[in-house]
Order: C-alpha cells, then sequence, then structure tokens
C-alpha cells in the first residue's frame, strides 16, 4: 500500500473510532488558545485546563494580560512549569497584539511565528482550529503514531514530519487527524507502555514499527 493509500484508510478509521475529536485545551478565544498552548509545553492539557481558569479571573483580556508583570503571571502559572519562560513569552505575546495587531489574532503562519513563544506547532493549532485553515499540528503523538503507522519513515523533526504530511494527506483533513491522533495516543498507541495492538482500529493498516 502507498502512502496516500495508507494515508487515506487511517484517516477513515480513526475518523470513525474519534468521530468527534477536537483540541482539549479548552478556550473561548483565539487569544487564549495562544496562552494554552504556550502553557502545555511539557504540562499536561488537563492542568493547563486549570491553571487558566486562574489567570483569567485575575486578567481577563489580552490587555489586562499585556499590562500585567512578568512576576504576577508566573505567579499564577508556576504549576505548569517552566514558568518564568512561559509567563514572559506570554506576556510579551500579549504586548504584541495589542501594540502590533490592535487586538487581534493574525490568522497567516508568517505573522503567527513572529509573536513571541509561537513555534510552527502553536501556529498550526491556531490557523486549524480558529481559522479552519489547512493546518498539521506536529505534536509528540503525531510524529510517534504517523512514524509507527508508516506514514514517514523515521522522520522525528517536527517541520519534516508536517511537509511529509502535508504531502499525502488532504488539507481539509490535516487538523482533525492531528486531534485524533491525539486521542489514540493517549488510549491505544502509547508512549510510556506497549502500545494496545490488539484493540487499535488500525491494526489492518499499521506497519508496526514499534
Amino acid at each position: 500500500m502507498d502512502r496516500f493509500m495508507l494515508a487515506a484508510k487511517v484517516i477513515q478509521l480513526l475518523k470513525t473510532a474519534y468521530p468527534d475529536a477536537s483540541c482539549s485545551l479548552d478556550y473561548d478565544d483565539a487569544w487564549k488558545l495562544l496562552v494554552s498552548v504556550r502553557l502545555a509545553a511539557q504540562c499536561t492539557d488537563a492542568r493547563v485546563n486549570i491553571v487558566v481558569q486562574d489567570l483569567y479571573a485575575r486578567f481577563p483580556d489580552m490587555q489586562a494580560l499585556a499590562r500585567a508583570s512578568v512576576d504576577e503571571i508566573e505567579s499564577i502559572v508556576r504549576p505548569c512549569g517552566l514558568g518564568h519562560s512561559k509567563a514572559r513569552d506570554i506576556h510579551a505575546c500579549m504586548n504584541m497584539l495589542v501594540d502590533t495587531y490592535h487586538g487581534r489574532v493574525p490568522d497567516t503562519m508568517e505573522e503567527l511565528l513572529r509573536l513571541p513563544g509561537v513555534g510552527r506547532k502553536s501556529a498550526n493549532l491556531v490557523l486549524g482550529d480558529v481559522f479552519g485553515k489547512p493546518a498539521i499540528v506536529t505534536d509528540t503523538h503525531c510524529i510517534r503514531l504517523s512514524n509507527r503507522i508508516g506514514l514517514v519513515d523515521g522522520i522525528r523533526e517536527p517541520a519534516k514530519v508536517e511537509t511529509a504530511l502535508r504531502a499525502i494527506v488532504p488539507p481539509e483533513e490535516g487538523n482533525d487527524l492531528c486531534h485524533r491522533f491525539v486521542l489514540h495516543g493517549r488510549a491505544v498507541c502509547t508512549a510510556r507502555t506497549r502500545p494496545h495492538c490488539e484493540q487499535c482500529v488500525l491494526a489492518q493498516v499499521c506497519e508496526k514499527h514499534l
């Protein structure tokens, strides 16, 4: 089976298994997704969803976060780990959104990558989830599963995995596929234990590069 056919089968099977896949970070505005995805580095989404409740209770909009000090932000986001660097990036990002983009989150990869603390993974998440644009979010689940299944061959660099997947995944399917990779990677094709291949919906097509 070539990789185009493999990608089509993987998309179909995961869509059936996880029909309602969506981002596991809670947000109701684009700038909040930027905050949450920065906090999610080396931290669980569940913890981030709890911490941001306190953050937004004190700083309810991007202007308030921009006016806050890095130390004030850090005191709240510290439970997410890497508190100072995350607080610094969030503060700088909110200031740039207010000063340069007049309170608007940009909707292009080039502009998003100019924001402090925003890399391609974060930018793709915003583009796909908020703006409905083609996106491939190469988080650890996406990279691990793509290699195990055989969609890519021994590629670990996020940007290279993104490029390889864009070549075989229909643009309208990429964002949801990555959300389904997260769900499948947490429940079945796990990282810290042996994958549960005996209950995997992809068993019939997976190349099982474990």
